[in-house]
């Protein structure tokens, strides 16, 4: 009986540590789902600055934890993509170069704005923290608006461009058939003249003959 007991408890706890398995992958599945996702540190769940063997390990963790092949979680395959993307993103020096800067200059605007200095107190408090990633996303977003408008405009200038190509290879086309067509038919051209020239030749011979044929008196 006692064995019987032993054996309902083991499974008992087995389904309660299955149960909580699953609460941390649904948690952290809606977790990466709301973070900022222009933000791969807010994604990853980490603090900017940290190493490379930090952003390693914590993306191995996490992948095993939410991969779908391990959860019934219908978002954890776009959770898994956004997780994967933030660690690309991270291990990419230029980008991860270009977001350690936009953080910087949230932090120093932020600095501005309210008339503090790098050693106020007021940066070591929970508020400034908070301050500081809301002014992040604001720099985040203003630079993806500034990165499309350009993107958008160098497409328009390679359109343009590309415009500019097509007219000319079909210039170059057009006078290059023009040429074709001039030169095929040299040969009419130059038999057509030779017949114009015999016949003009003629006409004047025949004008001779009937000038000395014409009686005098």
């Amino acid at each position: 009986m006692a064995a019987d007991d032993s054996k309902d408890d083991a499974a008992a706890l087995s389904a309660l540590e299955l149960e909580a398995k699953e609460f941390d992958k649904d948690a952290e599945i809606d977790r990466i789902l709301r973070a900022f996702r222009l933000d791969a540190y807010a994604v990853l769940d980490l603090q900017p600055g940290v190493a490379e063997s930090d952003i390693k390990s914590t993306y191995r963790k996490k992948s095993m934890l939410i991969h779908p092949d391990k959860t019934k979680n219908p978002q954890a395959p776009d959770a898994f993509d956004r997780l994967k993307k933030a660690q690309t993103e991270l291990m990419d020096e230029k980008h991860r170069e270009r977001l350690d800067e936009a953080i910087a200059d949230a932090r120093m605007l932020l600095i501005r704005e309210n008339k503090w200095t790098v050693d106020s107190p007021e940066l070591k408090t929970d508020d400034f923290a908070k301050k500081w990633r809301e002014k992040s996303k604001e720099v985040l977003i203003d630079n993806e608006h500034r990165r499309r408008r350009q993107m958008r405009a160098q497409m328009q200038e390679e359109g343009r461009e590309q415009r500019k190509q097509d007219a000319e290879l079909e210039e170059r086309k057009r006078k290059r058939q023009h040429e074709q067509d001039w030169e095929s038919t040299r040969d009419e051209r130059i038999s057509s003249w030779r017949t114009f020239q015999k016949g003009k030749t003629g006409g004047d011979g025949e004008k001779k003959k009937k000038k000395k044929l014409k009686p005098i008196g």
